[in-house]
């Protein structure tokens, strides 16, 4: 019903947000990892929504970019995992963090959400794993306004990991180190894989 509800961040209550727009107040639940990045009260803000309809009322969860929306998604489609167990995930981590652990089998990192046991994070994981590559990782870091030639560095980057992994790194470790580099569009894949090392290495 709703992609996204674009307006003015009215207030911040913990992991709910209260958006206005259209004179309309949009109560949105938000899990804590996103909290941290939130704009300045009576900023604009774009929230990324899903809204579930419930006999008992509507509920909408919000997000600050698709991809983290689309993590989200992922999770609600394992079984057994609601909106508000998915939530709780995403707020003990973040959906990098998620994902690298997905990525690593880190059933233990993942049972640290509330109300999540070692069975449930393995279950995630089993599901995931394979809808969840080391770009997903970096693709909302490279998508972000300053990213002038996009292609040239996404490529590059690329690159750097499977350099990584061929090395002998795990993905989830070169993807983590490759995201710690300020890259810039003019970085060749040497350059960046040169950057990522001393991450791994120290």
């Amino acid at each position: 019903m709703f992609s996204y509800i674009k307006g003015s961040l009215e207030e911040v209550s913990g992991d709910r947000i209260v958006v206005e727009a259209g004179n309309i107040g949009y109560d949105i639940a938000i899990p804590l990892s996103a909290a941290e990045r939130l704009p300045h009260t009576g900023s604009e803000i774009k929230v990324y929504t899903y809204l579930q309809v419930r006999e008992d009322g509507l509920s909408l969860f919000g997000f600050l970019s698709r991809h983290d929306l689309e993590m989200f998604r992922q999770l609600i489609g394992v079984n057994g995992i609601g909106p508000k167990a998915a939530l709780g995930i995403l707020s003990s981590l973040s959906p990098d963090s998620l994902r690298m652990a997905i990525i690593a089998g880190d059933a233990k990192a993942i049972a640290k959400a509330p109300g999540v046991g070692v069975k449930t994070a393995q279950r995630i994981i089993l599901d995931l794993k394979d809808k969840i590559s080391p770009e997903d990782i970096l693709e909302e870091v490279l998508a972000e306004p300053q990213d002038l030639e996009i292609g040239q560095e996404k490529e590059a980057v690329r690159e750097a990991i499977e350099a990584l992994v061929a090395l002998g790194y795990s993905s989830s470790e070169s993807a983590k180190a490759v995201k710690r580099v300020e890259a810039t569009p003019d970085m060749t894949a040497e350059e960046v894989l040169k950057a990522s090392l001393k991450f791994l290495v120290f």
